[in-house]
């Protein structure tokens, strides 16, 4: 009879642990006040960028270990500002903005160490959708965290056209950059 009342006692101790080990950890959603992500570009004749400010974000995290296990990104492509309206309209025309009006990443590992992140996902751009790893700084105040990096892709992975000035073509890579913050 002891040894039943022991085996009920681990499986509800199993029981409370699997169900509250979730139980402190919430989704916050991004200020879009203070977050941006921002591209640059590279043609012969200049270098230009363009910053969105219309960052969706959300990130799971749990309260008592501090880390983050699960992170979503959603841009759109018309909101990117570049300071100059004819090289944004041709850029949602060479992107096909209306038929691939975002671009998302979404995580599937999270590694967490102290001020350092490292994510695994996809991102999905121009309707295609690559695996890409993010090196994240984690910065902490005591109201909130920014999370912050830099990462590279190529045009033509995502078959995408690359635009041209005067006939002559960007070059394919696209420096990606971000900075966004999350209220704790």
């Amino acid at each position: 009879m002891r040894t039943l009342e022991n085996l009920i006692a681990i499986i509800i101790l199993f029981v409370v642990f699997a169900f509250s080990s979730g139980a402190d950890s919430r989704k916050i959603v991004a200020d879009k006040k203070t977050s941006t992500v921002t591209y640059a570009m590279s043609h012969p004749a200049h270098d230009w960028e363009g910053v969105c400010k219309d960052v969706n974000a959300v990130i799971v995290y749990d309260d008592n270990t501090k880390n983050i296990s699960q992170v979503a990104v959603s841009l759109k492509v018309d909101a990117f500002n570049s300071g100059n309206a004819n090289r944004d309209s041709h850029a949602i025309e060479v992107l096909e903005g209306l038929k691939y009006p975002k671009v998302t990443f979404t995580s599937n590992k999270i590694k967490n160490d102290n001020t350092t992140i490292v994510a695994e996902g996809n991102l999905t751009f121009h309707g295609v959708t690559k695996p890409i790893t993010i090196t994240v700084t984690r910065t902490n105040s005591d109201k909130r965290m920014a999370l912050e990096g830099k990462f590279d892709i190529l045009l033509s992975q995502f078959q995408i056209e690359r635009p041209s000035l005067f006939g002559v073509k960007t070059k394919d890579e696209v420096k990606m950059s971000f900075k966004v913050f999350f209220p704790l």
